[in-house]
């Protein structure tokens, strides 16, 4: 007996900006041309007719505030399967981008950049292996969406407060309250605690950077995000650079730049 041909994926896009709608289409187009687009929709009522009357797509590339209110408002009337992901594109303020992280919702930021959709779209392509395995978690979407509209509305801040960190042989938990420092080093990320232990991360420095508390971490350099209780010393250097003094100490300069100076003392004093 064949194989039933695979169904190809089912996109839909939610954009009031024209020239938004159009570069995302044509982005799907180079980088999943088998993808299906079934509608570009302009607003939360259009979006609400569309999605009434028709099933549910795959994946949904939705923008925050549409030309009549805000998308969230869509869900208060359309309850969506847990196989339907979104993606969010938005230029919404940075508070609203780390509960979307805290929420395992993916998002991008105006200007969308080609790279960075296509990473998003191969989270999805891996989490819906998950989902057809069996492994995925189950959760229901619109208690998902709840949340995240309650994090935003009661102005509630949620910063990672664990990673869950690989061992020889088995799997441990660090406390983010832990951790000195974090650094990146060969396209690999490290961590080291305040006993001077070093563990790696499955995360990039940008990606810690908005799932971090910003008044406890802070992005020193490209290399660097260091604990505001690592802090032991700060050296003016030349060019009105400053060069950071940790404990533990580390194997490598941590300088602040001239620019960010100014930005890191105002955080050191808080």
């Amino acid at each position: 007996m064949k194989n039933k041909p695979k169904l190809a994926t089912r996109v839909l896009i939610v954009e009031d900006e024209a020239p938004n709608s159009r570069m995302l289409r044509e982005l799907v187009d180079e980088l999943r041309p088998q993808w299906k687009l079934e509608a570009i929709l302009e607003s939360v009522q259009e979006s609400v007719a569309w999605l009434q009357s028709n099933s549910a797509p795959d994946i949904i590339l939705m923008d925050i505030q549409l030309s009549d209110g805000i998308c969230f408002s869509i869900f208060d009337q359309v309850v969506l399967p847990p196989s339907c992901r979104i993606i969010f594109t938005t230029a919404y303020d940075e508070y609203a981008i780390r509960a979307f992280k805290v929420n395992s919702i993916d998002y991008l930021l105006k200007p969308i950049e080609k790279t960075e959709l296509e990473a998003a779209i191969k989270k999805y392509e891996e989490l819906l292996t998950e989902f057809q395995s069996g492994s995925a978690e189950v959760f229901n979407v619109q208690e998902k969406y709840d949340q995240l509209v309650k994090n935003i509305l009661s102005g509630k801040k949620e910063y990672r407060t664990r990673f869950l960190v690989a061992g020889v042989n088995n799997w441990q938990t660090i406390l983010t309250k832990t951790i000195a420092y974090i650094y990146s080093e060969n396209k690999l990320t490290f961590a080291v605690d305040f006993e001077g232990r070093n563990y790696t991360l499955d995360y990039t420095l940008e990606q810690l950077e908005s799932e971090l508390n910003p008044a406890e971490f802070y992005r020193a350099n490209r290399k660097t995000i260091i604990h505001i209780d690592a802090v032991v010393k700060v050296y003016n250097d030349l060019g009105r650079k400053l060069k950071v003094m940790t404990k533990p100490t580390s194997d490598f300069e941590i300088p602040i730049s001239r620019l960010k100076a100014t930005e890191f003392k105002i955080w050191m004093g808080k």
